[in-house]
């Protein structure tokens, strides 16, 4: 799907998201014979190439159809709850294993008539209802050009949001940060680094980001490498401005042990990254019972992976706003809706059952290069 504009980060650029979707259907038969099938859907969060992780979305096809898809049907599962359990034997590959988990929760909560919100709830231990409405925040990709970042940042100022998070690099920080918040004062600023400062001494890095205390982050993220705790660790005893963690994340065992260290003190929480909606749950708890904020980070999705996002940021501890914009933020035409930006910079959690927007069958026709389905033996 071509984007509105190309997308640039640490992590790498690109100007077209391509994407694989995973259509589950679970076909029901009553006692008397009546028949009926609740389709459901879910979005690969993995990038075109191995730039954000080691996953990437011909890799993410290969594996699904050599591994994961023979594994589910085998075991002919049909609960998300079921999924990760039959798909262990196969090692990584966690955004292309949330997929197939989405795709199912999707089916059966439709065929429930429950919202994702209010079942993502149920499962955490906090017993709280999920929130009405969440947040809505954009995430800015670098920049030549600080006129074109300001321009850029100030149309969303205009469009109702209230959270920004720039991609910073080397040379990409202080000067653009520092105008961001000369501009808009009360604007809720991040910083997202993808890594790119794993190279720098501890430190050059130290001196780098200390810069940034005074622009009034609500965090750093991710400035050094996806397996580099200690030196996180170090680096947030040295700054003022809390220090986030994400690629370093895959787990709940990995989020406690990342905060045992102190190398972080908040959290994003991404669906895809940690395997699935029911890890992101598993954190969610962890995160709330050691105090510590998470919000849900995004990875350019359409409409099917931002809405199942929007659910998952409605639970109670996603204090901070997370990257979750309205429809059109990323693509002229989406493949999923509603997702608008309501009063006060907010998106309405879909109330309808499962992620509770409806996928359109002509934008599939439109974007849809390559298609295989799997029935049950």
């Amino acid at each position: 799907m071509p984007l509105r504009k190309p997308w640039a980060s640490a992590a790498g650029s690109f100007s077209e998201r391509d994407s694989l979707l995973v259509r589950a259907v679970l076909r029901y038969e009553s006692d008397g014979g009546e028949r009926a099938e609740f389709e459901g859907w879910g979005e690969c969060t993995a990038l075109p190439e191995p730039t954000y992780s080691s996953e990437y979305t011909a890799g993410a096809i290969e594996v699904s159809e050599s591994y994961l898809l023979p594994a589910l049907l085998s075991a002919k599962v049909a609960t998300a709850a079921d999924a990760a359990p039959a798909l262990a034997a196969v090692k990584g590959h966690k955004m292309a294993k949330s997929a197939f988990e989405a795709a199912l929760l999707d089916a059966e909560l439709r065929a429930a008539g429950i919202p994702m919100a209010d079942f993502l709830a149920s499962l955490s231990r906090l017993g709280e209802p999920p929130k009405p409405v969440v947040v809505a925040g954009v995430a800015v990709g670098l920049h030549t050009s600080l006129e074109e970042l300001l321009d850029e940042v100030e149309r969303y100022v205009e469009e109702g949001y209230l959270r920004v998070k720039l991609k910073i690099a080397p040379g990409w920080d202080d000067t653009p940060l520092a105008e961001l918040r000369l501009c808009w004062p009360d604007l809720v600023l991040f910083a997202d680094a993808n890594g790119a400062y794993a190279e720098m001494s501890p430190a050059e890095v130290a001196e780098r980001l200390g810069r940034l205390d005074g622009h009034g982050l609500a965090c750093i993220e991710q400035p050094l490498g996806d397996d580099d705790l200690a030196g996180h660790r170090e680096l947030a005893r040295q700054l003022r401005t809390p220090l986030c963690l994400d690629e370093a994340l895959t787990s709940v065992a990995s989020v406690s042990a990342a905060l045992d260290m102190g190398a972080c003190s908040v959290v994003n929480v991404k669906a895809g990254r940690l395997g699935g909606y029911l890890e992101a749950v598993r954190v969610h708890d962890l995160c709330a019972d050691r105090g510590v904020p998470v919000w849900c980070g995004g990875m350019v999705e359409t409409g099917i992976g931002r809405a199942a996002n929007v659910a998952l940021a409605a639970l109670p501890n996603f204090i901070l706003p997370g990257d979750l914009s309205a429809s059109g933020r990323f693509f002229e035409r989406d493949l999923a809706g509603p997702l608008g930006l309501g009063p006060g910079g907010t998106i309405p959690v879909p109330g309808g059952p499962g992620s509770g927007v409806t996928v359109s069958q002509e934008a599939l026709r439109t974007f849809a290069t390559w298609r295989r389905w799997y029935p049950a033996g």
